[in-house]
């Protein structure tokens, strides 16, 4: 299970700048609760859905900045999701970190393979994930998350 993000805040952007969106897929309200409110309090906000199909809307509507992703979800496995998300111009351009218990090479490979940047075995250091959000935002957006 992800713990409390206990790194110290980065300053939230300000109000004429908007905060990154992330979407976390996962069926796990407990753990999709713990990561939103660590991730509004380091200057982010969140969206969740906790089925694959919801996932996809969301992620089709809100334009999120990033995506929280599980690999097995009630109606659809996060590899399809992935893959959907891939192929359609609209979303190819969506970094997508994988937080699964499942860590096998072929898991990984595979998560590659359908267009997933980044994976992370669950349970998860939540500041080490706090880091990777930050970067693949960046690399993507040109968002540090500090103001200048």
């Amino acid at each position: 299970m992800v713990s409390e993000i206990v790194e110290k805040p980065e300053p939230t952007p300000p109000a004429t700048e908007q905060r990154p969106t992330i979407l976390i897929v996962d069926d796990d309200p407990v753990l999709v609760e713990s990561l939103s409110r660590g991730l509004n309090r380091q200057g982010f906000d969140t969206l969740s859905a906790d089925s694959g199909k919801e996932g996809l809307a969301r992620t089709r509507s809100e334009h999120p900045a990033l995506i929280v992703l599980d690999l097995l979800l009630p109606d659809m496995d996060g590899f399809e999701i992935c893959r959907e998300l891939d192929e359609a111009s609209d979303t190819c351009g969506i970094p997508v970190i994988i937080l699964s218990g499942m860590e096998r090479p072929d898991i990984i490979r595979r998560s590659r393979a359908v267009g997933c940047q980044y994976f992370v075995r669950k349970p998860c250091d939540p500041n080490a994930l706090l880091v990777l959000i930050r970067q693949a935002i960046n690399e993507v957006n040109g968002w540090s998350g500090v103001e200048d």
